[in-house]
């Protein structure tokens, strides 16, 4: 998000905080910001006697953004609150969508250990790797196994069926495109037609389950401190919708393929997760990568990215999305049964 349109949160901003969750201001000893995230402002609060706490503060209402990304903070209060005490999230201490203590809805959160699993990418040994991935497939698979009644994004509003649901999905990221003229390798109405040309796959998607979909190793926490490194968080889930568990194979395998990831899916059967790679599982994974990259490549448009860096990774969406729309194209009129 452009900076002008982030709220910054002084000392008395979150002390105000702190009082309407009922937590004695004069216990704040420090808050400093979190640089990692694009979209909020993050805080890591700092208290005397007790746990660190988090605020999370979305940007200003007047500021730019998809059109789904409008009370991604209720959602992300919904992802938490529903998982509690089956994954490992942080627990909700306070939540205002009222803009009473800042300008900007927000939520207080308990501080989880760790760092992100991306950044130990680096610095783990191939056991301890295939250990933590396996570990990640079993807590996907429960997240996976919490079910709902209706499918889309919660704060969008919900559809009777995944197919209704998600090609509405499509539809709102090529508006946002078109609004926003961001730069897409292919015409907004091609890659429309391309998806609804292959939306016959989305109807063996029967129950909503409860999808994170940013599931990158950015949001995913490890704590190596013990004998063995162990995954303490899943957090950032804002992004979250009901739908079909396959969408998350995409975040989970960024620009890769979740088959190659053994371990991963050693977990994630073992726990009862269902990742039947056939042709027709294979065809919905394409739709996904493809309103996965264009949410990359649209977002970027009202926040302002800009220079070398963001232009060699928009270059390299751009690639991976037409990859993903070719194989849309090569499937177009072939018998998926």
């Amino acid at each position: 998000m452009r900076p002008e349109d982030r709220i910054a949160v002084d000392r008395a901003g979150v002390r105000a905080v702190l009082t309407a969750a009922g937590i004695d201001p004069e216990r704040l000893d420090t808050h400093e910001e979190l640089a990692e995230g694009t979209f909020n402002s993050t805080y890591r609060v700092r208290l005397t006697g007790g746990p660190d706490l988090v605020l999370k503060v979305a940007p200003h209402p007047s500021a730019p953004r998809m059109n789904y990304e409008y009370g991604l903070t209720r959602t992300e209060e919904l992802f938490y609150s529903t998982t509690a005490g089956l994954l490992p999230v942080p627990e909700v201490v306070h939540a205002d969508f009222d803009r009473q203590a800042v300008a900007g809805d927000l939520l207080l959160m308990t501080h989880l250990p760790g760092q992100t699993l991306y950044s130990r990418r680096r610095h783990t040994g191939k056991s301890d790797w295939d250990g933590l991935r396996t570990e990640l497939g079993g807590l996907v698979a429960d997240l996976h196994g919490i079910t709902g009644d209706a499918f889309g994004y919660p704060q969008a509003g919900l559809a009777p069926d995944w197919r209704s649901a998600f090609l509405s999905m499509v539809d709102s990221v090529l508006a946002d495109a078109r609004r926003y003229a961001a730069p897409l390798p292919a015409p907004a109405g091609r890659i429309r037609e391309l998806v609804h040309a292959r939306a016959h796959l989305l109807d063996d998607v029967h129950t909503p389950a409860l999808v994170h979909f940013d599931l990158w190793g950015g949001n995913i926490l490890v704590d190596d401190t013990g004998p063995r490194p162990r995954i303490t968080g899943l957090v950032d889930g804002e992004r979250a919708f009901w739908g079909d568990p396959l969408a998350d194979m995409v975040s989970l395998a960024l620009f890769g393929d979740i088959a190659d990831d053994r371990a991963f899916l050693r977990g994630y059967r073992a726990a009862g997760g269902t990742a039947d790679l056939d042709p027709r599982s294979r065809g919905r994974l394409a739709l996904y990568r493809c309103y996965l990259y264009l949410i990359m490549l649209v977002e970027a448009v009202p926040r302002g990215g800009s220079g070398p860096e963001h232009e060699s990774v928009a270059g390299h969406v751009r690639r991976e999305l037409l990859a993903s729309l070719e194989t849309l194209f090569d499937g177009v009129g072939e018998d998926d049964r």
